[in-house]
């Protein structure tokens, strides 16, 4: 039997929504980096070498948009600006240690030092 996919169709793809949202070049790395603990510009551009000031500009912009990343600037000279996971944005960890987990699959590698693994950040969280 035959499964109707119409309403996939019909309806907004669940998961075209949700790459809408965090499938952008660079986005999935930012939130890695969100996941080790809240970040300043200058930290993400040492951690992704490859991205620029302007797309990570662009980048962040986006998930706050999407309510993944909050960014809070600090009334300082110069200002200070970080960036870090809202509650929804820590719902895509899940995700994420799966994408780990089946790379380390694919490369046929043991397990990197990544803050995707579960146990580590919920006991860094609980710590906390």
């Amino acid at each position: 039997m035959m499964r109707d996919l119409t309403n996939c169709s019909e309806n907004r793809c669940p998961i075209q929504f949700t790459l809408e949202m965090v499938g952008g070049k660079w986005a999935i790395l930012i939130l890695r980096e969100l996941f080790v603990s809240s970040r300043r510009t200058h930290e993400f551009i040492e951690a992704l070498p490859g991205i620029s000031t302007k797309t990570l500009t662009a980048r962040l912009r986006e998930l706050e948009r999407y309510g993944i990343v909050e960014r809070r600037v600090y009334p300082e000279v110069p200002p200070r600006v970080e960036y870090s996971l809202t509650v929804k944005g820590r719902q895509i960890q899940p995700v994420m240690v799966a994408l780990k987990h089946l790379g380390e699959h694919w490369l046929q590698q043991d397990a990197c030092n990544c803050p995707m693994d579960l146990d580590a950040t919920l006991t860094e969280d609980s710590a906390a």
